[in-house]
């Protein structure tokens, strides 16, 4: 036998029957199946808004019995804010004065992140489905724009980006707030914060069936402002010039009118 034909038929007894093993492999199919409602679909932002609460609504459609009496279901509900490239800065001091040094910015993140889950995100599933999936503050994709030389301050910059929008209220999390309300109703909350970015929201309820993610449903939820704070906002955006002069006019009316008041004789 030639070398050609060796080769040949080697391809046809090895390669061929491995190629076709894989692609007869696909992907588990579950027949679990989930549906959800949620309370509003608009929220409308006042003079007064403090924050509110988003209630969301779920079902579980062909659900194995023995699984959800052991409870091997789990549900993870989140609210994401709209998109955009988030710059993160670090000051350093220099000469006595702080100032900054060095930034990392991040494409198309969320400018808010609301999470509920029925435990803690961490002991549903592993690490790299978190990642893959992107639940969890932990696991936002926070991929940054640009050259970072050696990516050795990545980590840095990403902590201090959740870190930040954590402590201002932005980024939530709330273990514990998917509640099962029957065998296959459940009933979630995420908190929408005081300073809630305006646009449309995006609703996103994950199935996992003992560790294994099942499926995903996602809802559009709008905010947008209403009254003076329209007003407001759509003259900044449509008029910026005219805006911007008003604004300085009124400020140095406002501060002429108060020296005036307040003017000791």
């Amino acid at each position: 036998m030639t070398a050609v034909a060796r080769r040949l038929l080697w391809f046809f007894l090895v390669l061929v029957p491995a190629v076709a093993a894989a692609q007869e492999d696909p992907a588990p199919q579950f027949p679990e199946r989930m549906e959800i409602g949620i309370s509003t679909d608009e929220i409308a932002i006042t003079s007064d808004f403090r924050g509110a609460d988003l209630t969301i609504f779920g079902a579980i459609e062909g659900y194995d019995p023995s699984l959800l009496a052991q409870r091997k279901y789990d549900i993870v509900v989140t609210l994401e804010g709209p998109k955009t490239n988030a710059t993160v800065r670090k000051k350093e001091r220099v000469l006595g004065i702080w100032v900054n040094r060095r930034s990392m910015t991040f494409e198309l993140v969320p400018q808010s992140y609301s999470l509920s889950s029925t435990r803690d995100v961490e002991n549903i599933t592993d690490t790299s489905t978190l990642n893959s999936v992107g639940i969890g503050i932990e696991h936002i994709r926070l991929s940054p724009v640009g050259f970072v030389g050696d990516g050795s301050n990545l980590s840095e910059f990403r902590e201090a980006f959740r870190r930040i929008k954590e402590n201002g209220g932005y980024f939530q999390r709330d273990p514990g707030g998917v509640r099962f309300i029957s065998a296959s109703l459940f009933r979630a909350t995420v908190k929408l914060p005081a300073s809630v970015p305006n646009g449309t929201h995006v609703v996103r309820a994950h199935l996992f069936r003992d560790g294994m993610f099942v499926s995903e449903k996602a809802l559009p939820l709008r905010v947008v402002k209403t009254g003076i704070e329209q007003m407001i906002s759509n003259a900044a955006f449509d008029n910026p010039l005219s805006y911007g002069l008003f604004s300085v006019a009124l400020a140095l009316l406002t501060g002429w009118a108060a020296s005036v008041i307040f003017r000791k004789e």
